[in-house]
């Protein structure tokens, strides 16, 4: 009998044992993938920027995507209720962490967009040539699909009403139906539509839209779910409650 309870012992102290140097092992190589992966996240972001931008090329390494962002986009960041450019919150700010914290920022009211609040200052990117003159607006934009919440770019002209790209980089819609919002041919779509008709917000996804309608973009082939997302989310974000005072103000021209 003793010889049982003393076998016991040692095969628990062996198993205590594995845990305990698996869980370190474990521990140590999340903490030493911790940059690489902000790393890669952060250039993820300013790929998917580039592209909004019209400044990305197939091939282009990570240093050169690293120094193109550089040169030629300008993170600024807005209050939302003002349209006015603001000074950064803090070394670390998150729009998204931030609009769940209810001194940072506002309830949504009257809209569909999945979201309940919203952060009372959000980031932009501005677009410069070489002359340093703006010539594009990036604003990040999210709201719900199908299956959850859907997260993009939606890159407007200096004009600030004529869209340029409508990027998603982070979605879970269904493959072939819904998830066609990374479609470059549906994508293309969005090129020169108008987000506004006698300053009120007009851009609609519509089934069966007529293409050479400014206002109007063709909704996805049975997804019509995705497709009222997508038309909530970006007449959410360029209304009033999101970035349409900015737009209206174009404060990159001051």
């Amino acid at each position: 009998m003793s010889a049982k309870k003393e076998s016991l012992g040692k095969t628990v102290g062996v198993v205590v044992a594995v845990c305990l140097v698996c869980s370190i092992v474990v521990s140590g190589a999340a903490v030493g993938l911790r940059s690489l992966q902000q790393t890669n996240a952060q250039l993820d972001k300013q790929t998917n920027i580039l592209t909004a931008a019209g400044l990305y090329e197939t091939g282009m390494n990570n240093d050169t995507i690293n120094a193109k962002f550089d040169e030629f986009v300008e993170r600024r960041f807005v209050d939302l209720d003002s349209g006015e450019f603001t000074e950064m919150p803090s070394p670390d700010f998150d729009m998204y962490k931030a609009a769940k914290v209810t001194e940072t920022s506002t309830k949504v009211v009257n809209s569909n967009v999945g979201f309940q609040r919203r952060p009372n200052v959000a980031s932009v990117y501005l677009v410069h040539n070489d002359a340093g003159d703006v010539t594009r607006v990036i604003l990040p934009v999210h709201g719900s699909g199908l299956w959850d919440l859907m997260y993009g770019f939606l890159a407007v002209d200096a004009d600030g009403e004529t869209v340029k790209e409508l990027i998603y980089y982070q979605q879970k819609e269904t493959p072939g139906l819904g998830g066609e919002v990374q479609n470059p041919a549906w994508q293309a779509k969005w090129d020169g539509k108008k987000l506004y008709e006698n300053g009120d917000v007009a851009i609609e996804v519509k089934k069966n839209a007529n293409p050479d309608n400014p206002y109007s973009v063709d909704a996805l082939s049975g997804a019509t779910l995705t497709s009222n997302g997508v038309e909530n989310t970006i007449q959410y974000w360029v209304g009033e409650q999101g970035f349409g005072p900015f737009l209206k103000k174009q404060a990159w021209r001051s």
